[in-house]
């Protein structure tokens, strides 16, 4: 280093003037930039919101409307605020595995919040520490994880129904209609209603809610009831319709009543009687008021269902996910349970509705 003392000469000063307008030049643009970056990171976080959703399977009939109605939420919240909102909405095909792996990428891609139909409610763990670790908040929906992981993480929501509602509704629609007239239901008059039951999957908590309170609402309320068989048909129509077909060559003129867990297998109760030619009027009750479920019943072909009021369902999805993205308090905009719950609203729907 020179020491203070000695002058600079005319040709060395220039030289560190020189070296001084270089490095200027090289920093205002470095500068610049970062100072653009910022700006625009800015302008794209009031501007824009980044969601990754993942549904369980695709053709299940009330996750596929639901995902219409959430779709239909996002555009009018685009309308209303002028706030773009990207939604990648993807199938996890029933598999655990692929839908790990999707939530990986949207952490990736990322997105600023989950929304997620898990698969096997028991295995939620290792989207939760991937979402942790990521800090990107996660709404799961209608397949409820276990309780000792939704306290993991205080960015942790679930929205659904109440599954015991449900089925008490379920169970006392056809109370109600026992009670209006006995013989539409006990078809043979020997004093008891025989029924069946089709049941959701083995390891979903509304599956075993549902069967359970269902049926302890028909005893509560005094209904003579006698199970002949029962199976579990995946929420799905095919499977249901297939045990029913089977049902109805074990017990051709002793079914009087099918319990449903859903519409769906309801429907496809309905499908195997159909085929069979079944002009007996075996009451079939249902849950979830899909529309081919509502159709069926305009038809008069289900008894009742159960409507969950999916738009306020697929409504306070999107307001959690959105308050989430935009780092606003949940509990100013959704009123919860336990500061993570929300449970949808339930009505019954029968034949009266389409009177009315």
């Amino acid at each position: 280093m020179r020491p203070c003392s000695i002058p600079w000469t005319e040709k060395e000063e220039s030289a560190v003037r020189r070296e001084l307008l270089w490095g200027c030049l090289w920093i205002l643009p470095a500068a610049f930039v970062l100072s653009g970056c910022g700006e625009k990171e800015s302008e794209e976080e009031r501007d824009s919101i980044r969601l990754g959703v993942s549904v369980y399977r695709w053709e299940d009939a009330f996750v596929s409307t639901l995902r219409a109605e959430l779709e239909d939420r996002v555009k009018e919240y685009e309308q209303e605020t002028g706030i773009k909102v990207v939604m990648d909405i993807v199938d996890a095909r029933d598999n655990q595995g692929v839908q790990n792996s999707q939530v990986e990428r949207f952490i990736s891609l990322g997105c600023d919040a989950l929304c997620i139909n898990i698969v096997d409610r028991s295995a939620a763990s290792d989207i939760i520490d991937r979402a942790m670790e990521a800090d990107v908040p996660v709404v799961f929906f209608n397949r409820e994880p276990v309780e000792e992981d939704m306290n993991r993480w205080d960015k942790l929501y679930y929205v659904g129904a109440d599954a015991k509602e449900s089925a008490v509704i379920q169970g006392t629609i056809v109370a109600d209609a026992y009670d209006a007239d006995h013989s539409s239901l006990d078809l043979n008059g020997d004093g008891v209603v025989k029924y069946v039951l089709l049941e959701g999957e083995s390891s979903h908590q509304d599956s075993l809610i549902r069967t359970e309170w269902s049926i302890q609402t028909l005893k509560d309320r005094g209904v003579p009831i006698e199970k002949l068989t029962g199976g579990i048909a995946n929420w799905d129509r095919n499977q249901a319709s297939a045990l029913m077909e089977q049902w109805l060559e074990e017990y051709p003129d002793e079914i009087e009543l099918v319990i449903s867990n859903n519409d769906e297998m309801a429907l496809g109760a309905l499908d195997a009687m159909e085929r069979a030619g079944i002009t007996r009027e075996i009451k079939l009750v249902g849950i979830d008021a899909t529309p081919q479920g509502m159709e069926a019943l305009e038809e008069g072909k289900l008894m009742g269902t159960v409507n969950q009021d999916l738009d306020s369902y697929a409504d306070t999805i999107f307001e959690i996910a959105r308050c989430l993205a935009q780092d606003e308090p949940v509990e100013d905009w959704v009123e919860l349970e336990d500061h993570k719950y929300y449970r949808s609203a339930q009505t019954p729907v029968t034949a009266e509705h389409f009177d009315s």
